[in-house]
């Protein structure tokens, strides 16, 4: 979304949420933003705080980066509105049917998601999309 300039996302976070705030115009990425951030009441404030912008989470004290699990957030959003893979769209309405709650399975394909790129990281390769489209499928 923003490379790997963490300053620059998070900033991106705190804007996008700001102008809804306001009620101002938001271009379709800071609408995405928004959109994510509306359904995270427990991250609102946070986003708008000077000091998250250094905040580090190494998960050592057990709390989530904010920031990590909105960006999967908005990268399941951008799969199901793209159909890539479809296993993301199938599996999403199977979920949000059977949980009567459409975060909720979002929440799902997210583990699936994170998991696929946290192997990808520790090993040095590219996530491997056969195994994230079968963990998928297993939801």
């Amino acid at each position: 979304m923003f490379g790997q300039d963490r300053d620059s996302l998070r900033r991106a976070y705190a804007e996008a949420w700001q102008r809804r705030l306001d009620g101002l115009p938001l271009d379709a990425q800071q609408q995405r933003i928004a959109d994510v951030v509306a359904l995270h009441p427990e991250y609102q404030a946070f986003v708008l705080a000077p000091e998250a912008l250094a905040q580090d989470f190494d998960g050592s004290d057990g709390r989530t980066n904010p920031y990590l699990h909105m960006g999967l957030h908005i990268a399941i959003h951008e799969q199901l509105a793209t159909g890539l893979p479809p296993e993301a769209a199938q599996t999403h309405q199977r979920l949000a049917r059977r949980l009567g709650d459409a975060h909720a399975a979002e929440h799902r394909l997210i583990d699936c998601l994170a998991q696929t790129l946290w192997q990808a990281q520790r090993d040095g390769r590219a996530p491997d999309m056969d195994a994230y489209r079968e963990a998928l499928r297993r939801l």
